[in-house]
C-alpha cells in the first residue's frame, strides 16, 4: 500500500502528534549518527519536545565544544555577511550616482543640440552659448592645424616632384647628346675643294 504524501502542517490530534514526534525524533537521531560516522562530520543535534523534554546527540566528546565552534563560525559568517552587505550597498550607491551623472550629461547634450531649451533661463542660455563658442573655437583651431599640416605635406611633395623633374631633364639631355653622330677625321690623301688659288687675281673683262 502506497503511503500518501504528508502535509506539512501541525497535527491537531495530540496522540497522533506524540507518536509522530517519537518516530521522527528517533529517525533524526539515527540519521545524525550515520552522518557523523559515514562522513566523519562533527554533528550536534538538540531537540526539545512539546513538553520541554531535551533530546540531544553529539559526535564529539562534549556538546559544548561543538556549540562554541558554531558560535565562533557564526560570528565570522555574520561579519562577512555585514561586509558583503556594505559592499553591495556601496556598489548600488555608485551605480545610482553614475546614473545621475549620465542623466545630467544627456540633458546637457540635448541642450547643446538645441533641444529641450524651452525651460532654460536667460543665464542658462548664455552659458550654453559660451560653451558652443568655445567648442567652435577649438574646432576651428584644430581645422587650421590640419590645413597647415596638409599644406606642409603638399610642399614637401612639390619639392620631391621638382627634384624628380630636374633629374629627368638631365637624363633627357644626356640621351640627346649621346644620340648625335661624331664626325670622322679627314684622311691626308683626300682632296678638299676650296676657294683659294695661286696667281694674280683675275679681273673682269672691260666692256667695249
Amino acid at each position: 500500500m502506497v503511503r500518501g504524501k504528508t502535509q506539512m502542517k501541525r497535527i491537531e490530534n495530540a496522540s497522533s502528534r506524540q507518536v509522530t514526534f517519537s518516530k521522527r525524533r528517533s529517525g533524526l537521531l539515527k540519521k545524525a549518527f550515520e552522518l557523523s560516522v559515514l562522513c566523519d562530520a562533527e554533528v550536534a543535534l538538540i531537540i526539545f519536545s512539546p513538553s520541554g523534554r531535551l533530546y540531544e546527540f553529539s559526535s564529539s566528546s562534549q556538546m559544548n565544544n561543538t556549540i562554541e565552534r558554531y558560535q565562533k563560525n557564526a560570528k565570522t559568517l555574520a561579519s562577512l555577511r555585514i561586509t558583503e552587505e556594505v559592499y553591495v550597498q556601496k556598489l548600488k550607491d555608485e551605480a545610482a550616482d553614475s546614473y545621475k551623472k549620465l542623466e545630467i550629461l544627456e540633458d546637457a547634450k540635448r541642450k547643446l543640440l538645441g533641444e529641450s531649451i524651452d525651460s532654460c533661463s536667460v543665464a542658462e542660455l548664455v552659458q550654453i552659448e559660451d560653451q558652443l563658442e568655445k567648442s567652435l573655437s577649438k574646432i576651428r583651431a584644430r581645422k587650421n592645424t590640419l590645413f597647415q599640416e596638409q599644406i606642409h605635406q603638399l610642399k614637401q611633395q612639390e619639392v620631391k616632384l621638382m627634384k624628380v623633374n630636374t633629374d629627368l631633364k638631365e637624363k633627357c639631355e644626356m640621351l640627346a647628346m649621346s644620340s648625335i653622330p661624331i664626325s670622322q677625321p679627314l684622311s691626308p690623301d683626300m682632296e678638299v675643294e676650296t676657294g683659294l688659288f695661286i696667281g694674280p687675281p683675275k679681273t673682269k673683262a672691260a666692256h667695249v
